[in-house]
This record gives C-alpha cells, sequence and structure tokens, in this order.
C-alpha cells in the first residue's frame, strides 16, 4: 500500500456499509465478516475521537419486498423462503454509539434514495472514509457514487472483504484506484 494519508477530522467522514447481522455473517473473502467489523470498530473509535462523523449504513426493505430494487435481472440475490429474519439488517452488536448517524438504504449505493449527501454537506464534509462489505457491491457502489458528487475518497482496504477473494481483489486493483486512494486502516492519521 502507499503511504499514510493525514486527515483534517473537520471535513473527514467514516462511512461503514453494511456492518450487519446478516451480511457480516455470510462466507466471505478475503477476510471474515467477523475480521472486517473488528477493524471497523477500532477505524470507527479512532475517527469520534477525533471528533469526525461516523455513519453507519444498512440495507433492508419491508417486509412484503416491495421498496426492494427489480429482481428481472439475471442472476437476482436469494431471498430465503418466509423472507429475511428481522435481526438480518440489525448493525452487528458493538458497532453503533451515540452520535453515529445511520443511513438505511434499499439498495447497494448509499447515496440513492437516502439523505446522505444532505447529511455529509450539512456538516462540511468533502473527504469520505468508505469500509465495510462487499467490496464490489455497497462498497464500490457508494465510492463511484460520491466520486460523481464530488468527494474525495479513500477506500480502507482491511476494512472491506466480498463474497470472494477474486471479486474484492478486482475492485481494489482495478476500479477503485481510479477514484479513490486505497490505505489499510493504520496509515489514516486524523
Amino acid at each position: 500500500m502507499a503511504d499514510p494519508i493525514a486527515l483534517d477530522p473537520k471535513r473527514t467522514a467514516l462511512v461503514l456499509i453494511d456492518l450487519q447481522q446478516g451480511i457480516a455473517s455470510m462466507p466471505l473473502a478475503p477476510r471474515s465478516g467477523e475480521e472486517v467489523v473488528e477493524i471497523a470498530k477500532a477505524l470507527a473509535a479512532r475517527f469520534r475521537a477525533a471528533g469526525a462523523p461516523v455513519i453507519l449504513v444498512h440495507v433492508g426493505w419491508a417486509p412484503d419486498g416491495a421498496d426492494r430494487p427489480p429482481r428481472n435481472v439475471d442472476r437476482p440475490s436469494p431471498v430465503p423462503p418466509g423472507g429475511l429474519p428481522p435481526e438480518w439488517m440489525e448493525l452487528v452488536p458493538g458497532l453503533a454509539q451515540d452520535g453515529d448517524i445511520r443511513i438505511h438504504k434499499r439498495q447497494w449505493g448509499a447515496f440513492t434514495g437516502t439523505d446522505l449527501d444532505l447529511q455529509l454537506r450539512r456538516r462540511g464534509i468533502s473527504t469520505l472514509v468508505l469500509a465495510g462489505i462487499a467490496t464490489n457491491f455497497g462498497v464500490e457502489s457508494t465510492a463511484r457514487h460520491a466520486w460523481e458528487l464530488g468527494y474525495d475518497l479513500v477506500i480502507a482496504e482491511d476494512a472491506t472483504t466480498s463474497r470472494a477473494a477474486d471479486l474484492h481483489d478486482f475492485a481494489i486493483a482495478n476500479i477503485l484506484p481510479q477514484i479513490a486512494r486505497i490505505r489499510r486502516s493504520d496509515a489514516l492519521a486524523l
């Protein structure tokens, strides 16, 4: 990885994507959900201590699924018979703290249909540190939209993972470096 980055806590927010019970417990690679959650918790504690916003994004839908994205695709995400269990979209225990901003999304990216951009701009945020699950779905989709909106981006690579290592690796090596700086979480100074 490249050189450390000094971040201004008054202009930087940590955005954690889909660190929720139903997603963090899935089989993931190159690191487990548990590994990503532990690194994300430590990163969030550093941001809070520096006075920088921590934004917790989670995905979920109405019980009848009426607000899900269209499923007329070649490979729809599976939904178990009877729907998702109630705890599926709950954040992993111990992640959320008082003062964190919560965003409920209904698709891969965290901007469309949410007030994330408003929450960031009203706080004067110009740089986002992104992490979470999955690197090539929610993290990448959010990063692409944030870049289009003019945010500077940093991806905390060791706090991301995906359904398979090759999916994670492709996004980290080929897509995200064109719109963000890729660093390990310990290379971020606040």
